[in-house]
């Protein structure tokens, strides 16, 4: 984004005047414009009409007082495109294009777009096929259809890819405090990291809500959200569109393992991006983020006036990584002597129904638990519905007593409703004025602190050691992908310095009495493999024969693999036999791949290894250029890992071995553009080493 198209999106942003073009569509944006408490200067601009929501129409954008700050775009597509043109050179700030019929319908509709895009000129185009902007802060909204949300004094900021998504999230009745709401639309101009980038340095903006269908820069993408992150304003996303990697990948284990979701899952880890899969988590996660912060920590301090509510808070805790530690034995103590006698001292606390509404008692029980330190606390509390209001006074005073102990110990605190909807507009109202989140189940709730706490912990960790920029994505290749034999792979590999096993490879049949002349350097026992670009999950052909301990049984092995190869696999092409030695002294193997991507170039995928790597589907998606604690990181999350690390007392791989050699894979791919997947599985981890034991080697013919 260019400097000059940067502040015409702060001015489209925050605008001091608003022209709209259209008829219908123009008269609702002039409402919501009403609704929201808009009160500058409104230019409708209509040929035809008088007035626009009560506002004298312009005939023309020509005959407007000055350029304009902001527009909202609804006529006809070669009208708006003519429009934005005469905007551009009269200095506009920015628009909002509502008119579709661009690239989203294919055919001549690219064309259409390409001339949007050169008729905005450096403007802060939205769209277009989009809904707009509604600022809350400003009370500005370039909405064409009824929306809600409010602004409190700091609220999230929301971007979607997704018309209907958006005016549904400014409907719902979670009671997140909004900064500003953005559908994006086609983006033909400004993309998701341009609003990030912004975003990122507004005061109001909490935290930074994405839905998100794809990314089309990677490296944009990436810059933005570091910024975000950089700035201390959180990101929460919501992907959608997971389908998995296609065809071009079948022939390795690397296409089940790490498809489209895989790598958005990658992606989002190595920048910090809290992950979600509903939109109510994702205004629960922003809300707990706006309002309450985020904790220091994974300690949480729980309160339930019920059993039932203390148990379903440790269980959900317990899932989520949150620790709910005991009370030391000082506030136990204390906590006995002013709980009532039928309570149980514990964390979570059921502080008990007699001291229920009663705050001279409460505020106290609440304060002597935090007092032990925790990071967070959190009560439940299910608030009568409408027209059962004698009780609330009671709950009200919890709550009080609550938000008072948790202020003056500087816990971020969190009222929560064992059922969402048993927590009642006006009561979120109150407690997000104290700043208190509302939050609505027990689940979500928890989920929302769990996902705040990991977003602190990650945060350090990247700042710490912030990731390499990304890799440029390789042009499309047009042409076709060879799979080379395990000879020519290994082969690649040995070229460069990697371990591969000891080995004989003879071309076409074995010649008679091969096996009496052996090179000493091969070692029985033995593995026995057939070479053919056709058999690439030999094992599954019969086409690998292991622990063969002597001669008798390595030519029995050949005539046996002849047999089930030309059953399986009949037209198989077979180029020879591969001789190895037996790697000895295995502690685990795992596969890893590096395969290149249209849109985020490098990926490492590393799983559990050998016949089991789809079965387990234990496998971690890292993007790279990363550095070595980052691919550390991501074979600890592995459960593969612990065998690694010496299970129950078993000797421990050589996890030193294991990064040097992945980073060493990773070097031959930067190097050589040619090759777009590298596979080896397994990988043999040794106590002293490791050792490629197969390897899958595609590359541009």
């Amino acid at each position: 984004m260019t400097n000059q198209r940067a502040h015409n999106l702060r001015r489209l942003l925050r605008p001091r005047h608003i022209a709209v073009l259209g008829g219908r569509d123009a008269e609702v944006v002039a409402g919501e414009c009403k609704r929201i408490g808009y009160d500058g200067p409104f230019w409708p601009v209509n040929p035809t009409r008088e007035t626009i929501g009560g506002f004298p129409c312009f005939r023309s954008v020509e005959d407007l007082p000055e350029a304009p700050d902001a527009v909202f775009v609804a006529v006809p597509r070669d009208q708006a495109i003519s429009s934005l043109r005469t905007l551009s050179e009269m200095g506009a700030g920015g628009a909002v294009c509502y008119t579709a019929g661009f690239g989203e319908i294919g055919d001549d509709g690219a064309a259409y777009e390409t001339a949007l895009i050169q008729a905005a000129g450096d403007m802060a185009l939205v769209g277009p096929n989009c809904y707009g902007v509604i600022n809350y802060r400003d009370k500005v909204a370039l909405w064409p259809f009824a929306h809600g949300g409010k602004f409190t004094g700091r609220g999230a900021a929301i971007i979607t890819q997704s018309g209907m998504l958006s005016s549904d999230l400014t409907m719902s009745q979670r009671s997140l405090p909004m900064s500003y709401m953005v559908s994006l639309g086609n983006q033909a101009v400004l993309k998701i990291d341009d609003f990030i980038s912004c975003f990122a340095e507004m005061p109001e903006v909490s935290a930074i809500g994405l839905h998100v269908e794809g990314i089309r820069d990677s490296r944009l993408f990436e810059a933005a959200a570091l910024k975000a992150l950089e700035n201390n304003i959180p990101i929460v996303a919501l992907k959608t569109g997971t389908s998995r990697i296609g065809s071009e990948l079948t022939v390795s284990h690397t296409g089940s393992l790490s498809g489209t979701d895989e790598v958005y899952d990658a992606l989002f880890d190595r920048l910090g991006i809290i992950r979600v899969d509903e939109p109510s988590l994702m205004l629960e996660v922003l809300k707990f983020i706006t309002v309450a912060g985020i904790p220091a920590g994974s300690a949480l301090a729980g309160l339930a006036c019920s059993g039932g509510g203390a148990t379903m808070l440790a269980d959900n805790a317990e899932k989520l990584g949150l620790s709910l530690p005991r009370p030391s034995a000082k506030v136990a103590k204390d906590l006995r002597e002013i709980l009532p006698l039928t309570a149980t001292v514990s964390n979570p606390l059921d502080y008990t129904t007699p001291i229920w509404g009663m705050p001279e008692k409460t505020e106290p029980v609440f304060s002597t638990l935090f007092s032990d330190g925790y990071d967070a606390a959190v009560i439940v509390q299910d608030y009568p519905a409408a027209g059962l209001d004698e009780s609330k006074p009671h709950y009200r005073n919890d709550s009080i007593s609550f938000l008072n102990a948790a202020k003056a110990h500087g816990m971020p605190g969190a009222v929560c409703s064992t059922i969402a909807e048993n927590l009642d507009a006006e009561t979120r109202d109150f407690l997000i004025e104290r700043g208190i989140a509302p939050m609505q189940g027990i689940g979500d709730c928890l989920k929302s602190i769990a996902a705040a706490v990991q977003y602190g912990q990650r945060r350090q960790d990247i700042l710490a050691a912030p990731p390499p920029p990304l890799h440029s994505p390789l042009e499309p290749y047009s042409g076709n992908a060879v799979q080379l034999d395990e000879v020519a792979s290994k082969k690649l590999l040995a070229d460069a310095g990697l371990p591969v096993p000891e080995a004989l490879f003879i071309e076409g049949d074995l010649p008679p009495n091969f096996s009496q002349s052996l090179p000493q350097s091969l070692n029985y026992p033995l593995a026995l493999k057939m070479v053919s670009p056709d058999l690439p999950h030999k094992s599954e052909m019969g086409a690998v024969a292991l622990n063969i301990k002597d001669r008798a049984m390595l030519e029995a092995s050949i005539l046996k693999m002849k047999d089930d190869v030309s059953r399986h696999a009949p037209t198989a092409r077979k180029k020879g036999f591969l001789i190895e030695t037996m790697v000895s002294g295995l502690v685990a193997e795992i596969m890893v791949s590096l395969r290149r991507d249209p849109v985020f170039g490098l990926l490492l995928t590393i799983a559990s290894g050998g016949v089991l790597v789809e079965i387990l589907n234990d496998a971690k998606t890292v993007i790279l250029p990363t550095n070595r604690g980052e691919i550390d990181r991501a074979i600890s999350t592995l459960a593969i890992s612990q065998l690694i690390d010496g299970y129950r007392g078993a000797p421990a791989g050589d996890r030193d071995a294991v990064l040097t050699f992945i980073l060493d894979l990773a070097a031959i791919m930067t190097r050589d553009e040619r090759i777009d997947l590298i596979e080896i599985n397994p990988l043999f981890i040794l106590a002293d080493g490791v050792v490629a034991v197969d390897a899958v080697v595609t590359v541009k013919d």
